[in-house]
């Protein structure tokens, strides 16, 4: 019986120990994260492979690194110059996802902030690259979309290779000096304005010619029908008007000789 409290602690000791273990070696893998093994002891970082969402459970010694492996997505202001070289500032937002296989590699190459590292200077350089083939006016309006998919092509090449994807640039906003802006909103405006004069000017000239194509039809029609109507098609028009008319139930005509031309005479009717 005296035993039993000497063999019970170590007993407690060892329980105790293994629950420690268990703790420190147990890993949760979160939904749309990675999670890549540093082996203190061995190669550091292995690049062989990425470690899925759920339970892990790790060596003590060694220690579980995990990364969000979905696609993120990081906002940024930058001032760069335009083509004339004009101050300008650009809020611009980056969506991007670290390829799941070559997490390993990204964080050995790159370390574990690889959005400071490779993502933010390769975003900043597209962006003075492109922003500065173009004029302020072209960036404050017409050109938006296109300044989008450059930047995006600027960073997608420089970052091919590196394990990071870049899936789409939205630019947000185009900030110029206040002067600037404005010239540039009175110009758009007069350029609107006059593109709406144009328009009312053709609509207008087509509404002209279609009235004069009109006009000139039907005079076209008169004139022939006038040159048809020679004397003997007037005398043949005239004998049948005159018998449609005798023949009325309410009238009575008498028809003498015959008039001018061989027109037939009306005296009277009852």
């Amino acid at each position: 019986m005296e035993k039993l409290p000497k063999l019970g602690l170590p007993i407690i000791l060892i329980i105790v120990f293994t629950f420690i273990l268990i703790s420190k070696s147990a890993v949760t893998i979160g939904p749309g994260e990675g999670g890549v093994l540093f082996e203190r002891f061995g190669d550091g970082i292995r690049t062989d492979r990425t470690y899925g969402e759920g339970f892990q459970i790790v060596a003590p010694w060694n220690k579980m690194l995990i990364h969000k492996v979905r696609q993120q997505s990081i906002s940024d202001e930058m001032n760069v110059l335009s083509v004339n070289g004009l101050e300008v500032r650009v809020n611009g937002t980056i969506w991007y996802e670290p390829e799941f296989e070559n997490l390993g590699s990204l964080i050995k190459t790159k370390g574990e902030d690889y959005v400071v590292e490779l993502l933010d200077p390769a975003i900043n350089a597209a962006a003075r690259s492109v922003v500065g083939r173009y004029t302020p006016e072209q960036l404050y309006s017409s050109k938006r979309d296109v300044i989008e998919k450059e930047i995006l092509d600027e960073v997608r090449r420089e970052l091919d290779g590196q394990y990071l994807n870049v899936k789409r640039v939205l630019v947000e906003d185009v900030k110029l000096p206040v002067t600037i802006k404005d010239a540039i909103e009175r110009k758009l405006k007069q350029e609107q304005e006059s593109l709406e004069y144009e328009f009312r000017l053709v609509t207008a000239n087509k509404e002209a010619e279609k009235q004069r194509i009109e006009a000139q039809g039907k005079a076209d029609a008169n004139r022939i029908l006038s040159a048809s109507l020679n004397d003997q098609i007037l005398k043949d028009k005239g004998i049948e008007a005159t018998i449609k008319l005798s023949q009325s139930a309410n009238s009575k005509v008498i028809v003498v000789g015959s008039g001018k031309n061989g027109l037939p005479i009306i005296l009277g009717n009852q």
